[in-house]
């Protein structure tokens, strides 16, 4: 509880103020952060006497008001709430099976000022290990607005409208703007990125492209947002 309220607090002074001021009476990402605090609390496993593994995984569905306000700011919360929710973990001596993961989605039967936490233990698959220069694809994941999306067959679509599997809030991004095509599994995981028609098109590594090959570092911008493919380097 003491550390609790140190992370609530830090987290208050730091970026609470900021939202407060900005989105007072909407959703705020000190409450996002207690709320996760309470699902690792409410899903913990025991795994011996000392130890508790709660997931690392989680969805947070605002409403179509809060998630429009709280995305553009997507990657400065998310850092900010790993790190407390790190803290916390550490201290009440609970294990993730894997990287910490938030994504957050559009919800429009949420009323403003309200949101769900789904919660999930997704474990980091262990890949062998490879000669120099080989790359580790098989842990692949896309970083949206400081949200890590794992890169796994079949893929997904990307776009601005409901039908994609990732919504984007841009204006400059398609309805169905392009698909990330993924193939194969362990070593062999492959990554392809594929315009869908399109109006402002793609740039991968700076390059406008209709399909493209992508591996650990990749840079993709589709309208105003910028995105990267990369490995994790652990938990």
């Amino acid at each position: 509880m003491g550390l609790f309220s140190q992370v609530e607090k830090k987290l208050e002074g730091a970026v609470g103020g900021v939202f407060a001021r900005a989105f007072k009476g909407d959703v705020q990402p000190v409450e996002i952060t207690h709320q996760l605090c309470k699902e690792l609390d409410a899903q913990a496993q025991i795994l011996s006497h000392d130890k508790r593994l709660v997931p690392n995984d989680f969805l947070i569905s605002l409403s179509k008001h809060d998630y429009a306000r709280l995305f553009p700011y997507s990657k400065t919360m998310t850092a900010e709430i790993i790190t407390d929710l790190r803290e916390y973990a550490a201290e009440h001596e609970y294990i993730f099976s894997g990287p910490i993961t938030l994504q957050l989605e559009e919800r429009p039967d949420l009323p403003v000022g309200r949101f769900i936490v789904v919660s999930e233990t997704v474990a980091e698959v262990d890949q062998p290990p490879t000669a120099p220069g080989t790359l580790r694809s098989a842990n692949l994941v896309l970083e949206v607005n400081g949200v890590r999306h794992p890169l796994t067959p079949p893929g997904f679509t990307v776009g601005r409208g409901a039908d994609a599997d990732l919504r984007i809030n841009d204006p400059g991004i398609s309805r169905t703007h392009a698909q990330f095509v993924v193939t194969g599994s362990g070593p062999d995981l492959r990554v392809k990125i594929v315009d869908l028609n399109s109006t402002n098109g793609i740039l991968v590594d700076g390059r406008k492209v209709s399909e493209a090959e992508l591996g650990d570092g990749s840079r993709i911008d589709i309208g105003k947002t910028q995105m990267l493919i990369y490995a994790p380097s652990g938990s």
